[in-house]
């Protein structure tokens, strides 16, 4: 058994029938793959909330946010020979993408880390502008000095790119706009500078040339970012050869900067890997895990809203613990613990 896990009993913690729909027109489908964080003594939890929009016969109802943030609702028939439904979670219509669902995020707290209570719905984050027009994914959330770093995906008809806000208390937010264009995701913040600059995972994608692979930035202010290199591919015949991409932040150890990192094959299968870089030199890539720490195997992570995925951008860490929560089936949140000398004794010296 490969699998290096400890999935809490209480899984899932979070499932869509626990959240009201942000508005009567809605149904929320999946609440995923939050961001952690803590704050005031409490474990919080930023998580992603998705919702699709009431169905009519032999109609598919699209959401769209304007450039007001209010949602406009697109409609399609069935048997319109425009349109393309690629899978649960995409279509094409007369060429243009859409997303079935819209997402957005919100805060939860708990005293214990399994029972969580959402917080003021006014703390809720949801998609703004032109480039968010289509919501709002998978915040990672970095904690560097007093301030706290929420990286996010935005998604709209421009395609998917980073984009950043930061806070300090969790009730004021600045906005900085898109910080990686598209196409780009699965950007997350070491939580300390290194040589006096900020550094940053992320996944650009290439459809044609290349593919999904792991990048490293630098900055100098946490919001322009440069300097650029693939630290690490695809592998054919692996749990990740066909994408990868950063989950939380790194981890600082004795040995490296430990990244736990959600890796997919060609049959969109998730599963967790582990990767170990120089802790002076982050490009630089010690180690890396050749099966997976972590697949569904579960129920709750092999079938659901998109089965088969345990996808993960939110820890806390307790001496040699990691408190994983992360998303199964692109539905339900769950929690697992996981030992970070095991997982270094896990990687394979490169």
């Amino acid at each position: 058994m490969r699998d290096l896990a400890i999935r809490s009993s209480y899984n899932p913690i979070l499932s869509p029938v626990d959240l009201q729909a942000s508005s009567e027109d809605f149904i929320v489908t999946s609440v995923l793959n939050p961001g952690v964080f803590s704050f005031e003594n409490k474990i919080w939890l930023l998580v992603r909330v998705c919702e699709v929009s009431a169905q009519e016969k032999d109609q598919i109802a699209i959401p769209v946010y304007n450039e007001n943030g209010a949602i406009n609702i697109l409609s399609f028939h069935h048997s319109d020979p425009k349109l393309v439904v690629n899978d649960v979670r995409t279509i094409s219509y007369d060429g243009e993408d859409y997303l079935t669902t819209i997402s957005h995020l919100r805060l939860f707290y708990s005293e214990d880390g399994i029972h969580f209570y959402e917080a003021d719905k006014s703390r809720h984050l949801f998609g703004a502008g032109k480039y968010e027009s289509f919501g709002i994914e998978d915040c990672r959330v970095s904690q560097i000095e007093d301030k706290y770093y929420l990286t996010y995906t935005a998604v709209s008809e421009n395609g998917v790119a980073v984009a950043l806000q930061t806070t300090k208390n969790w009730k004021t937010f600045t906005k900085h706009g898109l910080i990686l264009p598209p196409h780009n995701k699965d950007c997350t913040l070491f939580e300390e500078k290194i040589n006096g600059k900020f550094y940053a995972l992320h996944r650009p994608s290439s459809p044609e040339i290349g593919g999904n692979y792991l990048w490293l930035a630098t900055s100098i202010d946490g919001i322009h970012w440069g300097n650029h290199q693939c630290i690490a591919k695809t592998r054919k015949g692996k749990f990740d050869s066909s994408r990868l991409g950063a989950g939380a932040s790194p981890i600082k150890t004795p040995y490296g900067w430990l990244e736990i990192y959600h890796g997919a094959d060609e049959n969109n299968r998730y599963c967790l890997g582990a990767i170990l870089l120089e802790l002076s030199n982050p490009s630089k890539v010690i180690a890396r895990s050749q099966h997976p720490i972590m697949e569904p195997l579960a129920n709750y992570e092999r079938e659901g809203f998109f089965g088969n995925v345990v996808f993960t951008n939110g820890h806390i860490v307790k001496d040699d613990e990691i408190i994983m929560y992360y998303g199964a089936s692109d539905e339900h949140v769950c929690q697992a613990s996981l030992s970070i000398n095991r997982i270094l004794k896990h990687l394979n010296v490169l």
